[in-house]
Protein backbone atom coordinates (compact mmCIF):
# COMPACT_ATOMS: atom_id res chain seq x y z
CA UNK A 1 0.00 0.00 0.00
CA UNK A 2 1.18 3.36 -0.57
CA UNK A 3 2.94 5.74 2.44
CA UNK A 4 1.78 9.01 2.12
CA UNK A 5 2.84 12.37 4.05
CA UNK A 6 1.37 15.62 3.11
CA UNK A 7 2.76 19.47 3.96
CA UNK A 8 -0.73 21.35 2.53
CA UNK A 9 -0.33 25.49 3.54
CA UNK A 10 -3.93 26.00 2.84
CA UNK A 11 -6.02 29.69 3.69
CA UNK A 12 -9.46 29.47 5.45
CA UNK A 13 -11.99 26.84 4.11
CA UNK A 14 -14.35 29.12 4.43
CA UNK A 15 -14.51 30.44 0.89
CA UNK A 16 -15.58 28.58 -1.91
CA UNK A 17 -12.58 27.13 -4.13
CA UNK A 18 -12.55 25.22 -7.01
CA UNK A 19 -9.20 24.75 -8.14
CA UNK A 20 -5.61 25.79 -6.32
CA UNK A 21 -4.25 28.75 -7.79
CA UNK A 22 -0.60 29.16 -7.90
CA UNK A 23 0.11 31.24 -4.70
CA UNK A 24 -1.31 28.36 -2.70
CA UNK A 25 1.74 25.99 -2.92
CA UNK A 26 1.00 22.01 -2.71
CA UNK A 27 4.17 19.93 -1.30
CA UNK A 28 3.09 16.21 -1.43
CA UNK A 29 5.76 13.62 -0.22
CA UNK A 30 5.07 10.65 -1.26
CA UNK A 31 6.13 6.95 -1.10
CA UNK A 32 4.57 4.72 -3.96
CA UNK A 33 5.61 1.24 -4.11
CA UNK A 34 9.00 2.17 -3.32
CA UNK A 35 9.14 4.94 -5.44
CA UNK A 36 10.40 8.76 -3.20
CA UNK A 37 9.34 11.67 -3.25
CA UNK A 38 7.54 13.76 -5.37
CA UNK A 39 6.15 17.58 -5.97
CA UNK A 40 3.04 18.10 -6.97
CA UNK A 41 1.82 21.52 -8.53
CA UNK A 42 -1.34 23.09 -8.56
CA UNK A 43 -1.70 21.90 -12.41
CA UNK A 44 -1.27 18.18 -11.73
CA UNK A 45 -2.63 18.70 -8.11
CA UNK A 46 -6.92 18.89 -8.51
CA UNK A 47 -8.68 19.98 -5.39
CA UNK A 48 -12.59 20.90 -4.80
CA UNK A 49 -13.86 22.64 -1.70
CA UNK A 50 -16.06 20.36 0.64
CA UNK A 51 -18.00 21.98 3.14
CA UNK A 52 -15.72 21.35 6.31
CA UNK A 53 -13.14 20.10 4.23
CA UNK A 54 -11.37 19.53 1.34
CA UNK A 55 -10.83 16.38 -1.06
CA UNK A 56 -8.70 16.19 -3.84
CA UNK A 57 -7.21 13.80 -6.29
CA UNK A 58 -3.77 13.10 -8.55
CA UNK A 59 -2.31 10.76 -10.45
CA UNK A 60 0.95 9.34 -9.82
CA UNK A 61 2.71 6.37 -11.91
CA UNK A 62 -0.53 5.09 -13.25
CA UNK A 63 -2.60 5.24 -9.72
CA UNK A 64 -4.88 7.40 -8.83
CA UNK A 65 -5.57 8.80 -5.60
CA UNK A 66 -7.86 10.78 -3.35
CA UNK A 67 -7.63 12.80 -0.34
CA UNK A 68 -9.75 13.87 2.00
CA UNK A 69 -9.13 16.52 4.69
CA UNK A 70 -11.71 17.82 7.50
CA UNK A 71 -11.25 21.39 8.62
CA UNK A 72 -9.92 21.81 12.18
CA UNK A 73 -11.95 22.37 14.75
CA UNK A 74 -11.58 26.27 14.64
CA UNK A 75 -12.69 26.21 11.01
CA UNK A 76 -9.17 27.87 10.17
CA UNK A 77 -6.79 25.61 7.94
CA UNK A 78 -6.89 21.82 7.34
CA UNK A 79 -6.76 19.00 10.58
CA UNK A 80 -3.17 17.70 9.70
CA UNK A 81 -4.35 14.58 12.10
CA UNK A 82 -7.16 14.39 9.59
CA UNK A 83 -5.30 14.61 6.74
CA UNK A 84 -5.82 11.36 4.91
CA UNK A 85 -4.76 8.98 1.25
CA UNK A 86 -7.15 6.84 -0.21
CA UNK A 87 -8.02 5.15 -3.20
CA UNK A 88 -11.36 5.11 -4.53
CA UNK A 89 -12.04 1.78 -4.65
CA UNK A 90 -9.96 1.62 -0.45
CA UNK A 91 -12.68 0.46 2.22
CA UNK A 92 -12.92 2.75 4.50
CA UNK A 93 -14.87 3.01 7.81
CA UNK A 94 -16.95 6.69 8.81
CA UNK A 95 -18.07 7.41 12.43
CA UNK A 96 -19.81 10.80 13.25
CA UNK A 97 -22.66 12.66 14.96
CA UNK A 98 -24.54 15.42 16.02
CA UNK A 99 -26.50 16.77 18.09
CA UNK A 100 -29.32 19.72 16.60
CA UNK A 101 -32.61 19.78 16.24
CA UNK A 102 -34.27 17.88 13.61
CA UNK A 103 -37.40 19.63 12.55
CA UNK A 104 -38.95 16.77 10.26
CA UNK A 105 -36.75 13.64 10.65
CA UNK A 106 -38.85 11.37 8.84
CA UNK A 107 -38.71 13.95 6.09
CA UNK A 108 -34.86 13.50 6.46
CA UNK A 109 -34.19 9.75 6.58
CA UNK A 110 -35.96 10.16 3.17
CA UNK A 111 -33.78 12.23 1.78
CA UNK A 112 -30.47 10.04 3.25
CA UNK A 113 -31.88 6.91 1.42
CA UNK A 114 -32.11 9.06 -1.83
CA UNK A 115 -28.90 10.42 -1.86
CA UNK A 116 -27.93 6.42 -0.75
CA UNK A 117 -29.48 4.86 -4.36
CA UNK A 118 -26.49 3.01 -6.05
CA UNK A 119 -24.40 3.94 -3.40
CA UNK A 120 -22.20 0.60 -2.27
CA UNK A 121 -22.25 1.41 1.82
CA UNK A 122 -23.40 -0.54 4.52
CA UNK A 123 -23.92 0.61 8.21
CA UNK A 124 -25.77 2.60 11.05
CA UNK A 125 -27.28 5.57 10.18
CA UNK A 126 -29.91 6.83 12.75
CA UNK A 127 -31.68 10.20 12.45
CA UNK A 128 -34.76 11.80 15.14
CA UNK A 129 -35.47 15.25 16.45
CA UNK A 130 -32.02 15.39 18.24
CA UNK A 131 -30.01 14.54 15.40
CA UNK A 132 -27.58 12.09 14.27
CA UNK A 133 -25.60 9.25 14.79
CA UNK A 134 -23.89 7.28 12.28
CA UNK A 135 -21.05 4.79 11.72
CA UNK A 136 -21.09 2.79 8.20
CA UNK A 137 -18.41 1.82 5.99
CA UNK A 138 -17.46 1.30 1.99
CA UNK A 139 -15.61 2.60 -0.94
CA UNK A 140 -13.74 5.89 -0.19
CA UNK A 141 -15.31 7.48 -3.30
CA UNK A 142 -19.05 6.42 -2.01
CA UNK A 143 -18.26 7.08 1.50
CA UNK A 144 -16.48 11.05 1.67
CA UNK A 145 -19.25 11.57 -1.27
CA UNK A 146 -21.47 10.99 1.55
CA UNK A 147 -19.83 12.66 4.11
CA UNK A 148 -19.74 15.83 1.78
CA UNK A 149 -23.10 15.75 1.05
CA UNK A 150 -24.03 15.67 4.80
CA UNK A 151 -21.89 18.41 5.62
CA UNK A 152 -23.51 20.43 3.05
CA UNK A 153 -26.61 21.04 5.22
CA UNK A 154 -25.52 23.85 7.64
CA UNK A 155 -26.76 21.84 10.90
CA UNK A 156 -24.17 19.26 10.18
CA UNK A 157 -21.89 21.73 8.58
CA UNK A 158 -18.99 21.37 11.38
CA UNK A 159 -19.11 17.71 12.68
CA UNK A 160 -16.07 15.69 13.79
CA UNK A 161 -15.76 12.88 11.23
CA UNK A 162 -13.27 10.39 11.75
CA UNK A 163 -12.19 7.76 9.29
CA UNK A 164 -10.32 4.60 9.41
CA UNK A 165 -9.50 1.77 7.36
CA UNK A 166 -11.97 -1.39 7.05
CA UNK A 167 -9.82 -4.25 6.96
CA UNK A 168 -11.63 -6.93 4.80
CA UNK A 169 -14.60 -4.92 2.80
CA UNK A 170 -17.37 -3.64 4.48
CA UNK A 171 -17.04 -3.55 8.44
CA UNK A 172 -21.01 -3.77 8.53
CA UNK A 173 -23.26 -6.27 7.15
CA UNK A 174 -26.09 -4.02 5.68
CA UNK A 175 -26.85 -0.69 5.58
CA UNK A 176 -29.33 0.28 8.58
CA UNK A 177 -30.91 4.44 8.06
CA UNK A 178 -34.04 5.08 9.61
CA UNK A 179 -35.41 7.01 12.40
CA UNK A 180 -34.63 5.87 15.82
CA UNK A 181 -36.30 7.27 18.78
CA UNK A 182 -32.75 7.10 20.62
CA UNK A 183 -29.71 7.78 18.87
CA UNK A 184 -27.83 6.31 21.91
CA UNK A 185 -29.71 3.20 24.22
CA UNK A 186 -30.48 3.87 27.72
CA UNK A 187 -32.92 2.26 30.11
CA UNK A 188 -35.32 4.91 30.21
CA UNK A 189 -34.38 6.83 26.34
CA UNK A 190 -32.81 10.17 26.04
CA UNK A 191 -35.62 12.07 24.28
CA UNK A 192 -35.90 13.57 27.83
CA UNK A 193 -31.98 14.91 28.42
CA UNK A 194 -31.11 18.25 27.44
CA UNK A 195 -29.04 17.27 24.82
CA UNK A 196 -29.85 20.23 22.59
CA UNK A 197 -27.88 22.36 25.02
CA UNK A 198 -24.51 22.56 25.24
CA UNK A 199 -24.29 24.04 28.75
CA UNK A 200 -25.75 20.47 30.06
CA UNK A 201 -23.40 18.95 28.25
CA UNK A 202 -19.87 18.51 29.76
CA UNK A 203 -17.09 20.72 28.58
CA UNK A 204 -14.95 19.12 25.55
CA UNK A 205 -11.23 18.79 25.40
CA UNK A 206 -8.88 18.45 22.43
CA UNK A 207 -7.05 15.19 22.74
CA UNK A 208 -4.04 17.63 23.84
CA UNK A 209 -5.84 19.19 26.79
CA UNK A 210 -6.74 15.90 27.44
CA UNK A 211 -3.29 14.37 27.65
CA UNK A 212 -2.51 17.22 29.73
CA UNK A 213 -5.28 16.76 32.31
CA UNK A 214 -4.52 12.99 32.55
CA UNK A 215 -0.42 13.79 32.55
CA UNK A 216 -1.56 16.76 35.79
CA UNK A 217 -3.53 14.47 37.63
CA UNK A 218 -0.95 11.49 37.38
CA UNK A 219 1.47 13.75 38.69
CA UNK A 220 -0.58 14.98 41.49
CA UNK A 221 -1.00 11.27 42.26
CA UNK A 222 2.51 10.45 42.34
CA UNK A 223 3.37 13.14 44.40
CA UNK A 224 0.53 12.00 47.66
CA UNK A 225 0.72 9.15 49.19
CA UNK A 226 -3.04 9.51 49.39
CA UNK A 227 -5.40 9.08 46.34
CA UNK A 228 -6.09 12.44 44.07
CA UNK A 229 -9.90 12.59 45.52
CA UNK A 230 -10.64 15.75 43.49
CA UNK A 231 -9.85 13.53 39.79
CA UNK A 232 -11.82 10.45 38.64
CA UNK A 233 -11.39 9.28 35.54
CA UNK A 234 -14.17 7.97 33.85
CA UNK A 235 -14.54 4.71 31.04
CA UNK A 236 -17.95 5.25 29.95
CA UNK A 237 -17.92 2.34 27.93
CA UNK A 238 -18.90 -1.63 28.87
CA UNK A 239 -16.71 -3.82 30.81
CA UNK A 240 -15.56 -6.09 27.67
CA UNK A 241 -14.55 -2.91 25.73
CA UNK A 242 -12.17 -2.01 28.78
CA UNK A 243 -10.57 -5.57 28.54
CA UNK A 244 -9.03 -4.77 25.57
CA UNK A 245 -7.70 -1.66 26.03
CA UNK A 246 -8.44 1.96 28.00
CA UNK A 247 -6.71 4.47 29.61
CA UNK A 248 -4.16 4.20 32.21
CA UNK A 249 -5.92 4.78 35.88
CA UNK A 250 -9.79 4.16 34.45
CA UNK A 251 -11.91 1.49 36.53
CA UNK A 252 -13.27 -1.56 34.87
CA UNK A 253 -16.91 -0.42 34.26
CA UNK A 254 -19.05 -2.92 35.92
CA UNK A 255 -21.45 -3.18 33.12
CA UNK A 256 -22.13 -5.13 29.67
CA UNK A 257 -24.32 -2.70 28.23
CA UNK A 258 -23.88 0.93 27.93
CA UNK A 259 -28.02 0.96 28.47
CA UNK A 260 -27.73 -0.42 32.52
CA UNK A 261 -24.86 2.48 33.05
CA UNK A 262 -25.70 4.20 36.62
CA UNK A 263 -22.62 5.99 37.71
CA UNK A 264 -23.41 8.99 39.92
CA UNK A 265 -26.92 7.87 40.74
CA UNK A 266 -28.53 7.45 43.93
CA UNK A 267 -27.62 5.43 46.58
CA UNK A 268 -30.22 3.41 46.38
CA UNK A 269 -29.09 2.42 42.69
CA UNK A 270 -25.22 2.92 43.04
CA UNK A 271 -23.09 0.31 42.76
CA UNK A 272 -20.59 -0.52 44.78
CA UNK A 273 -17.89 -0.49 42.31
CA UNK A 274 -19.32 3.54 41.32
CA UNK A 275 -16.16 5.41 41.28
CA UNK A 276 -18.53 8.62 41.63
CA UNK A 277 -19.93 6.61 44.61
CA UNK A 278 -18.09 9.12 47.03
CA UNK A 279 -17.39 12.17 44.69
CA UNK A 280 -17.66 15.70 45.73
CA UNK A 281 -19.82 16.69 43.15
CA UNK A 282 -18.67 20.49 43.35
CA UNK A 283 -15.09 19.86 43.64
CA UNK A 284 -14.14 16.70 41.31
CA UNK A 285 -12.70 16.90 37.93
CA UNK A 286 -14.79 14.64 36.29
CA UNK A 287 -13.07 13.17 32.94
CA UNK A 288 -15.41 11.01 30.98
CA UNK A 289 -14.41 9.01 27.76
CA UNK A 290 -15.65 7.01 25.50
CA UNK A 291 -15.10 5.11 21.57
CA UNK A 292 -16.68 8.53 19.43
CA UNK A 293 -17.70 10.84 21.96
CA UNK A 294 -21.76 10.38 21.66
CA UNK A 295 -21.83 8.18 24.83
CA UNK A 296 -19.94 11.03 27.15
CA UNK A 297 -22.05 13.69 25.93
CA UNK A 298 -25.46 11.78 26.26
CA UNK A 299 -24.45 10.66 30.19
CA UNK A 300 -22.45 13.86 31.01
CA UNK A 301 -26.37 15.61 30.94
CA UNK A 302 -27.10 12.88 33.18
CA UNK A 303 -24.36 13.62 35.85
CA UNK A 304 -25.11 17.57 35.26
CA UNK A 305 -28.89 16.76 36.21
CA UNK A 306 -27.22 15.05 39.21
CA UNK A 307 -25.46 18.10 40.25
CA UNK A 308 -22.02 17.43 38.80
CA UNK A 309 -20.21 20.54 37.97
CA UNK A 310 -16.49 19.90 37.09
CA UNK A 311 -17.36 17.79 34.00
CA UNK A 312 -15.10 16.99 30.88
CA UNK A 313 -15.09 14.82 28.04
CA UNK A 314 -12.52 13.65 25.63
CA UNK A 315 -13.67 15.36 22.31
CA UNK A 316 -13.88 12.60 19.59
CA UNK A 317 -13.64 10.48 21.47
CA UNK A 318 -10.20 7.14 21.81
CA UNK A 319 -10.19 7.02 18.83
CA UNK A 320 -9.97 10.69 17.85
CA UNK A 321 -7.77 11.14 20.83
CA UNK A 322 -5.37 7.74 19.33
CA UNK A 323 -5.34 10.19 16.03
CA UNK A 324 -4.36 12.76 16.97
CA UNK A 325 -1.81 11.67 20.20
CA UNK A 326 -0.87 8.39 19.74
CA UNK A 327 -1.11 5.61 22.75
CA UNK A 328 0.27 8.09 25.47
CA UNK A 329 -1.69 7.17 28.53
CA UNK A 330 -3.20 4.27 26.65
CA UNK A 331 -2.83 0.34 26.97
CA UNK A 332 -3.88 -2.17 24.80
CA UNK A 333 -6.21 -1.68 21.76
CA UNK A 334 -9.79 -0.08 21.07
CA UNK A 335 -12.86 -1.91 21.03
CA UNK A 336 -15.03 -1.02 18.02
CA UNK A 337 -18.34 -1.84 17.11
CA UNK A 338 -18.10 -3.36 13.84
CA UNK A 339 -16.85 -6.33 12.23
CA UNK A 340 -13.01 -5.48 12.80
CA UNK A 341 -14.07 -5.51 16.78
CA UNK A 342 -10.45 -4.48 18.07
CA UNK A 343 -8.00 -2.18 16.55
CA UNK A 344 -4.05 -1.05 17.79
CA UNK A 345 -3.61 2.49 18.19
CA UNK A 346 -1.42 2.38 15.11
CA UNK A 347 -4.69 2.10 13.08
CA UNK A 348 -4.99 5.32 13.73
CA UNK A 349 -1.26 6.75 14.15
CA UNK A 350 0.87 4.65 11.92
CA UNK A 351 3.81 6.39 12.52
CA UNK A 352 3.75 5.42 15.98
CA UNK A 353 6.99 4.28 17.72
CA UNK A 354 7.76 2.61 21.19
CA UNK A 355 9.39 6.48 21.85
CA UNK A 356 6.41 8.07 21.28
CA UNK A 357 4.65 5.57 23.24
CA UNK A 358 6.31 6.85 26.76
CA UNK A 359 9.88 5.44 25.04
CA UNK A 360 9.20 1.47 26.07
CA UNK A 361 6.59 -0.99 25.48
CA UNK A 362 3.29 -1.63 27.33
CA UNK A 363 2.61 -4.85 29.04
CA UNK A 364 -1.24 -6.57 27.91
CA UNK A 365 -0.95 -8.28 31.16
CA UNK A 366 -4.36 -6.76 32.26
CA UNK A 367 -6.12 -8.89 29.36
CA UNK A 368 -7.19 -12.11 30.50
CA UNK A 369 -8.63 -15.58 29.42
CA UNK A 370 -12.72 -15.29 30.36
CA UNK A 371 -12.19 -18.93 30.95
CA UNK A 372 -8.60 -19.87 32.45
CA UNK A 373 -8.00 -16.05 33.68
CA UNK A 374 -4.11 -16.65 31.69
CA UNK A 375 -2.99 -13.64 29.88
CA UNK A 376 -4.02 -13.62 25.82
CA UNK A 377 -1.84 -13.24 23.22
CA UNK A 378 -4.65 -11.75 20.86
CA UNK A 379 -6.35 -8.28 22.41
CA UNK A 380 -9.98 -9.42 19.94
CA UNK A 381 -12.98 -10.84 21.44
CA UNK A 382 -14.60 -14.03 19.90
CA UNK A 383 -18.09 -15.03 20.22
CA UNK A 384 -19.49 -18.11 21.63
CA UNK A 385 -19.79 -20.91 19.01
CA UNK A 386 -22.83 -21.43 21.14
CA UNK A 387 -25.82 -19.44 19.20
CA UNK A 388 -27.94 -19.37 21.60
CA UNK A 389 -24.93 -18.04 23.72
CA UNK A 390 -23.39 -15.86 21.58
CA UNK A 391 -21.23 -14.41 24.70
CA UNK A 392 -18.60 -12.18 23.46
CA UNK A 393 -15.13 -13.18 25.42
CA UNK A 394 -11.47 -12.88 25.58
CA UNK A 395 -10.19 -16.38 25.16
CA UNK A 396 -6.38 -18.27 24.89
CA UNK A 397 -6.06 -20.32 22.00
CA UNK A 398 -5.71 -23.59 24.58
CA UNK A 399 -9.68 -22.59 25.46
CA UNK A 400 -10.54 -21.85 22.24
CA UNK A 401 -9.14 -25.77 21.22
CA UNK A 402 -10.42 -27.49 24.35
CA UNK A 403 -13.84 -26.17 24.14
CA UNK A 404 -14.35 -25.77 20.73
CA UNK A 405 -14.72 -22.01 20.62
CA UNK A 406 -17.29 -22.48 23.48
CA UNK A 407 -17.07 -20.13 26.60
CA UNK A 408 -17.96 -22.66 28.77
CA UNK A 409 -18.38 -26.76 28.70
CA UNK A 410 -21.83 -26.66 28.80
CA UNK A 411 -22.59 -24.26 25.89
CA UNK A 412 -20.22 -27.33 24.15
CA UNK A 413 -23.33 -29.50 24.40
CA UNK A 414 -25.74 -27.22 22.64
CA UNK A 415 -28.29 -28.02 20.00
CA UNK A 416 -27.19 -25.04 17.58
CA UNK A 417 -23.30 -25.01 17.71
CA UNK A 418 -21.09 -23.10 15.10
CA UNK A 419 -17.87 -24.15 14.13
CA UNK A 420 -14.80 -22.88 15.66
CA UNK A 421 -13.39 -19.66 14.14
CA UNK A 422 -10.05 -18.86 12.67
CA UNK A 423 -8.42 -15.35 12.54
CA UNK A 424 -10.38 -12.41 12.54
CA UNK A 425 -13.50 -14.04 10.91
CA UNK A 426 -16.49 -13.36 12.26
CA UNK A 427 -19.77 -15.74 11.91
CA UNK A 428 -22.39 -15.79 9.77
CA UNK A 429 -26.26 -16.17 9.76
CA UNK A 430 -27.00 -19.59 11.41
CA UNK A 431 -28.99 -20.36 8.22
CA UNK A 432 -24.76 -20.84 6.74
CA UNK A 433 -23.66 -23.56 9.24
CA UNK A 434 -27.23 -25.12 9.52
CA UNK A 435 -27.32 -25.59 5.98
CA UNK A 436 -23.58 -27.27 5.83
CA UNK A 437 -24.41 -29.35 8.54
CA UNK A 438 -27.74 -30.64 6.63
CA UNK A 439 -25.58 -31.04 3.45
CA UNK A 440 -23.13 -33.43 5.13
CA UNK A 441 -25.62 -35.50 6.69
Amino acid sequence: MASFHSLIPWNSLSRPISTPTTDRQITLSTSINGIGTHLFSPVQFRGHHVHGGCRFSWNSHGKSFNLYASSSSSGDGLDAAAVKEYKDDEFIVVNFYRFVFVKDPEYEVSKHLLFMKDRNIHGRIYLNEQGINAQFSGPSKDALAYVEWVKKDERFSDILIQISPAINGHAFPKLKLRYKPSLVQLEEGISHLPLLDPSMRATPLSPVEWRSKLEEASEIQNSSDTPNSNFVLLDVRNGYEWDVGHFKGAHRPDVDCFRSTSFGLSEAEVRPSDPLADADKEKTDVLMYCTGGIRCDVYSTILRQQGFKRLYTLKGGVSHYLENEGPVGWVGNLFVFDARLSLPPSTYKPDISAEASGKQQVSHSFAKCYICASQVSELRHRNCANLDCNLLFLCCRECVDGLRGCCCVKCTCARRLRPVLTGHQRYQKWHTYRDVEVQSR
